[in-house]
């Protein structure tokens, strides 16, 4: 599907706020030992397509990196949560996600790549990313939240985004985030694949807002060095 109009697809942020709060209403399995880790690795062998998602200790101080502490791979009822700060990427997990023959979805999927190098070498493969396929349905916001609002009219809570994922423990609540995130991929996936979302027919559907026209600078006021900095450092960020 290429979008054919000038019209696109996006929610606001108050649009979200007044969304009912979506549930996590599947099962979940802390994968904390590796012979759990064998056990879920089985069943989910089993499977064509699975949601995927990763989860690492937020970062307060300059320079410091954290490997990833938790993965997160769905089936439409189950979700296995990977404490991989715990059990480590053992052969049979990096087997799985170097396998081209099981389909794992995502969002923004090189970010979660980059991260999971840091705890070794590893090629995933079979990986889908949604914030590309999403474009065929003409939808332009990227984050899970907005698309899960706009084809489900639910909000996805982001209270415990940044928790510590390495904790002893993790809680009901950073538990059913954490599942929510990799079971919603597979749900969008399986639903636009489907064809059951119709672009055409959207509430979010629009035009564009029109760019703002920026007035042209006199010509006779020189810019300082100064100034031409700060412009550069803003069109970076």
């Amino acid at each position: 599907m290429v979008n054919t109009s000038n019209y696109i697809i996006s929610i606001r942020k108050d649009e979200i706020a007044a969304l009912p709060v979506m549930t996590y209403p599947a099962a979940i399995t802390v994968v904390d030992s590796i012979a759990v880790a064998h056990s879920a690795l089985r069943v989910l062998s089993q499977e064509k397509a699975v949601g995927f998602d990763t989860e690492t200790r937020p970062s307060f101080r300059k320079g410091q990196v954290h490997k990833v502490a938790l993965m997160q791979i769905s089936t439409a009822d189950r979700c296995f949560l990977f404490r991989l700060n715990k059990i480590g990427m053992c052969e049979e997990l990096k087997a799985f996600l170097e396998n081209p023959d099981i389909t794992k979805i995502g969002l923004s999927v090189h970010d979660d790549f980059t991260v999971l190098r840091r705890s070794g070498d590893i090629e995933p493969a079979g990986f889908i990313d949604l914030q590309s396929m999403v474009k065929d349905f003409d939808i332009t916001d990227i984050s899970l939240q907005k698309i899960y609002a706009i084809i489900f009219g639910e909000r996805i809570s982001k209270s415990q985004r940044l928790t510590n994922w390495e904790a002893d423990t993790l809680s009901e609540a950073q538990q059913a985030y954490a599942a929510l995130d990799a079971w919603a991929c597979l749900k969008i996936y399986n639903y636009l694949s489907s064809g059951s979302f119709d672009p055409l027919v959207s509430p979010y559907r629009h035009l564009p807002e029109p760019l703002p026209v920026a007035s042209p600078a006199p010509a006779d006021t020189p810019t300082s060095p100064a100034k031409k900095s700060v412009r550069r450092h803003r069109a970076r960020h």
